[in-house]
């Protein structure tokens, strides 16, 4: 008797809980990089929004490490109980697997797509006292000087590095790829001469504004505030963009998921993050959870084929 009478109590528990409106505790986000960085900005900026759609206190929490892969993982280990999120750029769904021989998880099946809000503009910047003015004109000089045109990314297998292995497979040429830790160590190589371009999000602003870098073109198709021609409409065929992205663990309860996406739009909406992103110079870039889903399959297929073209492919 005394079983079925705990086994009765815990059914009713159960169930009461699984009638609890969401969300009934505070939320947290975690952020795969220290704070006071653009992404961790982002996030805090849109707080009081989503703050006020969510009726509960939403926390930050960061976790750096790993480009965001510690995070990442936390949150594809939670419960799917909508408590537990995560945001980053482009979020852990476009970590691609092929060059990383233990991810922790699956970046298709192991995330709920939440939405996608704005992007990471990705440009190519050169020292102003290069005599190079345009990416063609730095196309030509590494057709006549194969695998000399050295260019610093943040990483190997980055989407940065990618972009720029598929710039150089459509222009038939050879670039030299030099990995750094991160965009002031790329910068810093820059302004001493020790490497001729530097591809990375927008970190140089100010030494573009001050005349130091010459900005020749994004690698997105959006020209920047900076009018910078899009490699396409130099006529090489790709886009390369870093969107951010929140994401849930799998298995998100539909309502739950809704209730995420729609506070979370309103918040990417709201004037203050919009000037946020002005001021960070990121673009506004809304995906919806079916759209998100969608992107991100296409992105890790296109960029395998980069990956095993380019010899980084994890066997």
């Amino acid at each position: 008797m005394k079983l079925l009478a705990a086994a009765a109590l815990a059914l009713l528990s159960w169930s009461a809980l699984a009638q609890e409106p969401y969300p009934s505790k505070p939320i947290r986000i975690l952020v795969g990089y220290a704070a006071g960085g653009g992404n961790d900005i982002i996030v805090r900026v849109m707080l009081p929004e989503l703050q006020k759609g969510l009726g509960q206190p939403v926390i930050v929490e960061n976790k750096p490490g790993a480009q965001s892969i510690v995070a990442a993982e936390l949150a594809a280990r939670a419960p799917a109980d909508g408590y537990t999120l995560f945001m980053g750029p482009s979020g852990p769904m476009t970590i691609n697997p092929a060059t990383y021989s233990k991810l922790p998880y699956s970046p298709l099946r192991d995330f709920a797509p939440i939405s996608l809000i704005c992007e990471f503009p990705l440009l190519v910047t050169v020292d102003a006292r290069l005599p190079v003015r345009t990416v063609n004109e730095l196309i030509a000089y590494a057709k006549a000087n194969p695998g000399k045109l050295s260019y610093g990314t943040p990483g190997t297998g980055t989407s940065l590095h990618l972009a720029m292995e598929e710039i150089a497979a459509k222009a038939g040429v050879q670039f030299l790829h030099v990995p750094f830790k991160g965009q002031a160590d790329s910068a810093q190589a820059l302004m001493g001469g020790h490497i001729m371009a530097q591809v990375d999000s927008t970190g140089w602003a100010r030494q573009v504004d001050a005349g130091t870098f010459r900005l020749l073109a994004t690698l997105g198709d959006r020209r920047t505030r900076w009018n910078a021609p899009t490699v396409k409409e130099l006529g090489i065929d790709t886009v390369s963009n870093s969107p951010y992205g929140l994401v849930g663990p799998k298995g998100l309860p539909p309502p739950v998921l809704k209730r995420l996406h729609d506070a979370f739009k309103a918040a990417s909406d709201d004037p203050e993050n919009m000037k946020t992103l002005q001021q960070l110079d990121q673009l506004y870039w809304y995906k919806s959870s079916e759209d998100y889903a969608k992107w991100a399959a296409e992105r890790l297929q296109a960029e395998r084929a980069t990956i095993e073209r380019v010899g980084l492919l994890v066997k």
